[in-house]
């Protein structure tokens, strides 16, 4: 929908961009009213999608306005925001293991690359210095067990890794 090469602010009563962001109403095809699309510039789906209000004459949408914008800008961020943070919640797993001389952070970190998808086995210390790190499958079953056995191992990679 949106066009890189021409971020200019737009402001029409049915398509508004500024901010890095485009709102556009659109007919909505599932009945008779109007729906907002919110685009993040460079992006071709759109962030957001949701009902827009009809205008006083009950057939046309209600114009776009400054204040519908900022609204619409604040929710597709959040919208945004919310995703990232499901997917680094899926992608990323941290576990402690006690050692006789520390506590370590054991972090497990899919990385979903499409020709060759592996996950990478992480230890630090307290202070945050990196003490281990495997490559290993992303199917790796990261657990307290698998952790811990990794450490005692010391940071080699893991069978079935």
């Amino acid at each position: 929908m949106t066009d890189s090469a021409s971020p200019e602010t737009i402001n029409e009563p049915r398509l508004w961009r500024d901010k890095g962001w485009t709102a556009e109403v659109i007919k909505n095809e599932d009945d008779d009213g109007w729906a907002v699309a919110m685009y993040l510039d460079g992006e071709s789906e759109p962030a957001l999608v949701g009902p827009w209000t009809m205008g006083r004459d009950k057939k046309n949408p209600k114009p776009l306005d400054v204040n519908a914008f900022n609204t619409l800008v604040k929710t597709a961020a959040e919208v945004i925001r919310r995703h990232e943070q499901q997917l680094h919640a899926q992608l990323h797993k941290e576990l402690r293991v006690d050692t006789a001389e520390d506590r370590l952070t054991i972090s497990f970190d899919i990385v979903p690359d499409e020709d060759a998808p592996h996950a990478l086995l992480s230890a630090h210390d307290r202070a945050g210095e990196k003490l281990g790190q495997a490559r290993v499958r992303p199917d790796f079953r990261f657990n307290q067990a698998s952790a811990e056995a990794w450490v005692a191992g010391g940071f080699e990679k893991p069978a079935g890794g």
